[in-house]
């Protein structure tokens, strides 16, 4: 953990009069939508808000100062497996006290996370819970300037705005090609989605690719997809992948369910699992507890990341002194049944 970082001032409408150079009656009449304000000196106050990260207090008249009793928890899915997990973390740490999450959902696009923030903030929550740490640099401004605790969840690779709660995603992904070298695995195939918004599982890849680059090797075949049904993707890419480069004797899977697809699409085909060819996926969900063969995964602690972060945020609303708190968990590897060619 962390020393504790000085505590933030809490911005106001004379920062951005300041800022703007216009009087804070006019930056209210802005904010508020109301009144009659020139569009060029509209233009100028609402752009000294988003360079300051101010956010607009929707608590009106007396409670103007205080907080509500809600979380704020920002997730890119809700249809990704992992992040109802997630939540379930932090609903058991905040159960027994004041506080209840509410959440709010990205899509994994930067414009909707800043929109998002911007209405979560606005209504002063105790506290924020973000996945990720990339951001753009006006979602930055926004946490930054929030005088609440911000935890940034999943991931530890990088600078946080304040608290973080996650694994390395360079770790993860250096320990699963150690775990594929060691089975004497030589020609790998990658299989996932497409990384530019996807941070963690790019960051999974560098460590991946750094780790077989160490042992003289090199991904022989990539296939990326975005959207649809993950395990009918799982089994188109598997398939293509296969049929592309036949040599492949190793499939490594950005995540479970396109995984579980692709070991599906392996087993109806014949293949020789682990033998010819193995395989394995990321996040240890818990679908793969009914498949016909168990596929090696990693198991990414999501539950435990949500009640860390709910709990930092519990502590430091209750009137713990904190600020910049680093919590590290460590994955953990499951061979299953699709990588261990030999015994230990």
């Amino acid at each position: 953990m962390s020393d504790t970082i000085p505590p933030r001032r809490p911005l106001t409408l004379r920062d951005v009069s300041e800022a703007s150079g216009v009087s804070e009656m006019t930056v209210s009449r802005v904010l508020r939508n109301r009144g009659d304000v020139s569009a060029s000196t509209r233009q100028k106050v609402l752009n000294a808000a988003r360079d300051l990260g101010y956010v607009p207090n929707k608590i009106a008249g007396a409670l103007a100062s205080s907080r509500v009793n809600l979380v704020a928890v920002i997730i890119p899915s809700l249809s990704n497996m992992v992040f109802p997990e997630v939540l379930a973390g932090v609903a058991e740490a905040l159960e027994g006290t004041d506080l209840q999450p509410v959440v709010g959902v990205t899509s994994y696009r930067p414009e909707k996370e800043e929109k998002v923030l911007y209405e979560m903030l606005s209504w002063r929550p105790s506290g924020v819970i973000v996945a990720g740490i990339e951001h753009s640099e006006t979602a930055r401004q926004m946490l930054r300037a929030a005088d609440i605790p911000v935890v940034e969840i999943m991931d530890v690779d990088g600078e946080p705005v304040d608290a973080v709660v996650g694994i390395s995603h360079r770790k993860a992904g250096r320990r699963m090609a150690e775990a594929i070298l060691k089975q004497g695995f030589e020609q790998i195939g990658f299989l996932g989605t497409q990384m530019p918004l996807d941070h963690r599982a790019r960051k999974r890849f560098e460590g991946f690719t750094e780790t077989l680059a160490k042992a003289g090797l090199e991904v022989i075949d990539q296939e990326f997809y975005s959207g649809g049904s993950a395990l009918l993707k799982g089994r188109e890419m598997t398939q293509a992948m296969l049929d592309r480069s036949p040599d492949i004797d190793f499939l490594y899977y950005s995540n479970d369910l396109i995984g579980a697809g692709g070991l599906l699409y392996c087993m109806e085909q014949g293949y020789d699992i682990p033998g010819r060819l193995g395989l394995a996926g990321f996040n240890g969900v818990e679908l793969l507890q009914g498949l016909p063969r168990q596929l090696a995964t990693m198991d990414t602690e999501r539950k435990q990341i949500g009640r860390e972060a709910a709990g930092i945020v519990a502590a430091r609303a209750g009137g713990a002194v904190g600020g910049g708190e680093r919590v590290e968990l460590e994955p953990k590897i499951s061979i299953g049944d699709t990588l261990r060619r030999y015994k230990p």
